[in-house]
């Protein structure tokens, strides 16, 4: 008799499946790959659309325009163009925002002791409509928070200092940061069309640097401009740090945490891009240090028309002298 044996059956069932399964997950591995890969293109093709439609606006035309007028005008050389166009933009444009920054801060700070007295008021005003009215306590509450908010906005508009004033600062930094790195970047790359002018500014910048980059259009491989520009930074918020009165709140303390981490993120940035943006980063990083320890003094914020506070230190030189003799410096 022929004995049948189902084992060697099975086998050619499973590899047949196995096949199949095998052959099903090739073709969704090959398509999500497919997929990922054309999903990356498109992200790369709309970033680079949308970096060359920067380069080429009008705005990073007209910085470049500038930049190249008061090279051709001075007759500097180009590492020196660069930083006497960057200071010059900064005092400019930057120094009489921030001015006006501080002086919204400080209305702001100015407005704290009226708006306590009003809150008594206030208070004292909800525990009688508690007892006329017969007002639950959470009644009590959003009567008592409405009228505060009423209040506070009264005085604000009273002084003009809303807080979204203050904001003015990054309303022209940024644009002027990026529209300076974009240009700089298009001189030493030749962008966004080699016509024979960008071959001729190319070259000028080749030439046109000091000391350790004497090529403006190539990295600075010895890190000094990166390691710089970060140390300004670093000491920028450091600076912010000493000079607040007060307890630090636990968000304030993350902000400047993250804050840190991108000063330092900033130096392999730094250190991939052409040394004429690198030095305009460097030079605006020790302008905006010159520029906030100039804007603690007392006789400057007078110049500026920034009203007086009862947080003005009236020597703040001094007092951080003291944090760094007293190693507070991360504090």
């Amino acid at each position: 008799m022929f004995r049948i044996k189902p084992v060697l059956i099975r086998p050619v069932v499973n590899n047949f499946v196995t096949r199949n399964s095998l052959q099903r997950s090739s073709f969704v591995v090959q398509t999500c790959r497919a997929a990922s890969s054309s999903s990356l293109g498109d992200n790369f093709t709309f970033l680079n659309q949308m970096y060359s439609d920067l380069s080429q606006s009008s705005w990073v035309m007209n910085t470049q325009h500038l930049l190249e007028t008061v090279h051709d005008y001075t007759h500097l050389p180009w590492w020196a163009t660069i930083v006497v166009t960057t200071v010059s933009l900064r005092l400019a444009i930057t120094l009489p925002l921030a001015a006006y920054q501080h002086s919204i801060y400080s209305r702001l700070e100015n407005l704290k002791p009226e708006m306590e007295g009003i809150l008594k008021e206030l208070k004292k005003e909800t525990d009688r409509a508690v007892v006329m009215y017969k007002w639950d306590a959470k009644t009590a509450k959003l009567a008592f928070h409405k009228s505060a908010k009423k209040q506070w906005n009264l005085l604000v508009q009273r002084d003009n200092c809303h807080a979204f004033k203050a904001t003015v600062l990054l309303w022209g930094q940024i644009p002027l940061w990026v529209c300076m790195s974009v240009a700089l970047r298009n001189m030493a790359m030749m962008l966004p069309v080699q016509t024979v002018d960008a071959q001729l500014i190319y070259l000028s910048l080749s030439s046109g640097g000091f000391g350790w980059i004497p090529n403006l259009t190539d990295v600075d491989h010895s890190l000094i401009l990166p390691v710089s520009m970060s140390l300004a930074n670093l000491a920028i918020i450091q600076l912010q740090v000493m000079n607040k009165v007060g307890a630090t709140s636990r968000l304030a303390n993350t902000i400047m945490n993250v804050l840190r981490v991108l000063c330092v993120v900033m130096i392999p940035i730094a250190a991939y891009a052409p040394a004429d943006v690198a030095l305009y980063w460097t030079v605006s990083s020790f302008y905006g240090l010159t520029q906030n320890f100039v804007l603690l003094s007392p006789t400057f914020r007078r110049f500026f028309r920034i009203p007086v506070t009862p947080l003005e230190r009236p020597h703040p030189y001094q007092h951080i002298l003291n944090q760094i003799k007293a190693h507070r410096i991360f504090q």
